[in-house]
C-alpha cells in the first residue's frame, strides 16, 4: 500500500510530518510505502535528521518534488487555480492518478475539502462530500459534518447518515449503527425545514438505524454512534467539544494542585488523568477523513506531531484495507434504486 503525505503543509511542516512517516515506517506494515510530496531539499535534510535514510534507500519512503507551499491563510481555490504546484496540489493530483492509495494532509482544511472534491472527486452516487470527525467520548462518536458543507440539503444529511454508518461499521465493528440527527429538540417537526424534511428521510430509510433527533445535552451521552448535521453546525459542536475539554482539564488540573491534600489526590487518580489526557489528544485520532472522494483523504490536524502524523497514516491504511469506499458505493447504489421505486410507486398511485 502507497499513502501519499503532504509533507510541506501544516504548523509543524515539513519537520513533524517527515518524522511522522519514519515512525510509520518503523511502526505499521513492513510492506506500506510512503510518498513525502514536498521540496526535494528540505525533505531529504529531515529525513536525515530523523534517521530515515534507510527507508528512502529501501524505498519505503520516497520524495515527490513540489515547488510550492499552500498556506493556511491561502484561499480553498488556490489549491487548483493559483498554486498548482504545491504540495497539496501534486499530493491530490497523485492520488487522483493513481499513484497511492490514500492521502495524508495537515494542510488548509478547506483548500483540501476543495482539492480533494475537485480533483479526485466525490464517489459515485454521492452528491457532497464531508468531514467526519471521531469524538472520544465514552462511547465514540463520529460527527458528520464536521465543518464542510455550510448549506445542506436534506438528501446530502441522509448521505451523510449512510456513509458515517458504513465508516462506523468497517472500522469500529459496529452492527447496525445507530444515527441521530442534531437538532433544537427531539419532536420530529423540530428544526429547518430542511431538517424537518431530513427527519422524514432518515425515518424511512431501512440502510439506516435512526434513533431520531438528538440535543446538544444528549451528544456526550451515547445517544447515538453518528450524528449527522450540516458543516456550520457540526463545527460549531466540534469547537464547543473541544473548548470544553480544554476547560475542564485546566480546571480539574487547578483543583487538583490547590493544596497538599489535593495533590496526593492527584497522585491516586494519575493513570486516570493521563489516560483521560490521551482521549482528548487529537494527535491520538490522526485525522478526519474526508467520507464521500473516490480515495481516502485524511485530515490531519493543522498542528499535528509526528505521532499524530503516524497515526493519520495508520488511518488512512485501515480505511484502504476495509474497503469503505466500495460499501459506500454499494451503498450508495441501493439507496439511489430504493428512491427511484419510491418515486414510481407515488407517481402511479
Amino acid at each position: 500500500m502507497k499513502i501519499i503525505i503532504d509533507a510541506m503543509s501544516g504548523d509543524n511542516a515539513p519537520t513533524e510530518i517527515v518524522r511522522g512517516a519514519v515512525l510509520a515506517a518503523k511502526t505499521l506494515k513492513s510492506d506500506n510505502e510512503y510518498i513525502l510530496v514536498g521540496d526535494t531539499a528540505a525533505v531529504t535534510k529531515e529525513l536525515e535528521a530523523a534517521g530515515g535514510m534507510t527507508y528512502l534507500q529501501q524505498k519505503r519512503i520516497t520524495v515527490a518534488h513540489a515547488d510550492e507551499v499552500l498556506t493556511m491563510e491561502d484561499d480553498p481555490f488556490d489549491v487548483i487555480k493559483k498554486k498548482k504546484n504545491s504540495s497539496m496540489s501534486v499530493a491530490l493530483r497523485m492520488l487522483a492518478d493513481g499513484e497511492g492509495d490514500a492521502l495524508v494532509s495537515a494542510g488548509n482544511t478547506g483548500a483540501l475539502f476543495t482539492g480533494a472534491s475537485m480533483i479526485v472527486r466525490c464517489v459515485k452516487g454521492i452528491r457532497r462530500a464531508g468531514i467526519a470527525a471521531l469524538i472520544p467520548f465514552e462511547r465514540p462518536l463520529l460527527l458528520m459534518d464536521a465543518g464542510a458543507n455550510v448549506t445542506v440539503t436534506a438528501e446530502y444529511l441522509e448521505q451523510f447518515a449512510l456513509m458515517g454508518s458504513v465508516y462506523m461499521e468497517k472500522l469500529f465493528s459496529i452492527e447496525s449503527p445507530s444515527v441521530g440527527l442534531a437538532n433544537n429538540g427531539t419532536e420530529s417537526h423540530k428544526g429547518t425545514p430542511v431538517i424537518a424534511e431530513a427527519y422524514e428521510k432518515l425515518s424511512a430509510n431501512t440502510q439506516i438505524n435512526f434513533v431520531g433527533n438528538v440535543e446538544g445535552k444528549e451528544v456526550p451521552f451515547g445517544k447515538c454512534d453518528v450524528l449527522v448535521a450540516d458543516g456550520f453546525t457540526g463545527n460549531v459542536i466540534l469547537k464547543l467539544i473541544e473548548g470544553m475539554g480544554s476547560f475542564f482539564m485546566k480546571r480539574m488540573k487547578r483543583m487538583l494542585y490547590a493544596n497538599v491534600c489535593t495533590k496526593l489526590s492527584a497522585l491516586v487518580l494519575k493513570k486516570e488523568l493521563m489516560q483521560l489526557k490521551r482521549d482528548f489528544d487529537a494527535s491520538e485520532a490522526g485525522g478526519s477523513p474526508f467520507l464521500g472522494i473516490q480515495k481516502p483523504v485524511i485530515k490531519a490536524h493543522g498542528s499535528s506531531d509526528a505521532r499524530a502524523i503516524m497515526n493519520a497514516c495508520r488511518q488512512a491504511a485501515s480505511y484502504v484495507e476495509r474497503n469503505v469506499n466500495d460499501e459506500i458505493i454499494r451503498r450508495a447504489a441501493q439507496n439511489k434504486r430504493a428512491a427511484a421505486d419510491t418515486a414510481a410507486a407515488k407517481t402511479s398511485e
